[in-house]
């Protein structure tokens, strides 16, 4: 039976990689956003990536620890319901600073053509509840449906007909949502 000995430089140079590997994970960058003039917001803006979402119960988070409280309290409690329902809740862009709304509405502009088209999709930062700390976007498909059907139970409602994401604290806990506006140009 042959022995292959394996050099001692060889397992330490492994062991290095594997640890430098862990090191570089533990050290990603927070997700940032650059705006066309160059600023870059990230996380302290409320900025989001496209695709990540936060628990309601993520409070650390300023996209979701600076709602504000009577939201962020229907939010949880609603949060909590859906689960017992078998829905996880995610909040996909809760409060935003106004520079990052700012870039949001320069993207849609870019996007849609127009400021005007670029209006039924974002609002400009004096104009968005997201600003003030009073929506919420959430996901997946199912919350939305969840909260859709119940979020009145809670005072959430959907507020425009063309973002089924969006919701605002609109009516008190067990009352009637108000008509859905068609976009948030019609607001």
């Amino acid at each position: 039976m042959t022995r292959t000995r394996v050099p001692a430089l060889l397992i330490g140079c492994l062991v290095l990689a594997a640890c430098a590997t862990t090191a570089v994970a533990a050290r990603t960058p927070s997700p940032t956003l650059t705006t066309t003039e160059g600023t870059v917001l990230g996380p302290a803006d409320g900025y989001l990536p496209d695709g990540e979402g936060l628990s309601p119960f993520d409070t650390a988070e300023p996209a979701v620890g600076n709602l504000e409280r009577a939201l962020l309290d229907a939010l949880q409690d609603a949060t909590t319901a859906a689960r017992d329902d078998g829905v996880t809740v995610q909040v996909t862009s809760g409060w935003r600073s106004a520079a990052l709304q700012q870039a949001l509405f320069d993207q849609a502009v870019a996007e849609h053509g127009s400021v005007e088209e670029a209006r039924r999709f974002v609002l400009t930062p004096e104009l968005s509840q997201h600003v003030t700390g009073r929506a919420v976007d959430v996901a997946p498909y199912d919350a939305m449906d969840w909260l859709s059907r119940f979020g009145s139970d809670y005072g959430l409602c959907r507020t425009y007909a063309n973002e089924a994401w969006h919701f605002e604290l609109v009516t008190s806990r067990g009352g009637e949502c108000p008509e859905e506006l068609t976009d948030a140009t019609a607001g």
